[in-house]
């Protein structure tokens, strides 16, 4: 009967002992530091991107705080005004929403209020 497939070819003696090949002897130090790349590379997540803050619109650093509260206050006060007129153009639904939006908003001055209230003289300068 013939054999379809060929013998293997003959182990040659002079590759297993080929001082170029990666198996032949094995590294404790090398094989740790491979664990621990593939270990880092899956289960430690990537920093997060550090975030610089756009400088296009920057309030002036040497604001005093009643300063920025006042103005917190004044803005959120117009937004108010804005939302309630808006919302008395649309229908029920909407109308509804856009309320509750305005209410946050009034909400948010009011704290703001009481924060520039609770001020202490010293800081008001």
């Amino acid at each position: 009967m013939l054999k379809v497939t060929p013998n293997p070819p003959e182990a040659d003696p002079t590759t297993e002992s080929d001082p170029v090949s990666p198996y032949s002897t094995l590294d404790p130090t090398k094989l740790n530091e491979a664990a621990e790349r593939a270990l880092d590379h899956y289960l430690k997540p990537p920093a997060p991107p550090q975030r610089t803050p756009s400088t296009m619109f920057l309030v002036a650093p040497d604001m005093d705080t009643e300063s920025l509260l006042a103005h917190a206050c004044e803005s959120m006060a117009s937004a108010s005004i804005m939302l309630s007129d808006f919302a008395g153009l649309l229908e029920t639904p909407y109308r509804n929403t856009l309320l509750g939006i305005q209410q946050v908003v009034m909400l948010g001055e009011l704290a703001v209020n009481r924060a520039l209230d609770k001020l202490e003289p010293d800081q008001r300068q």
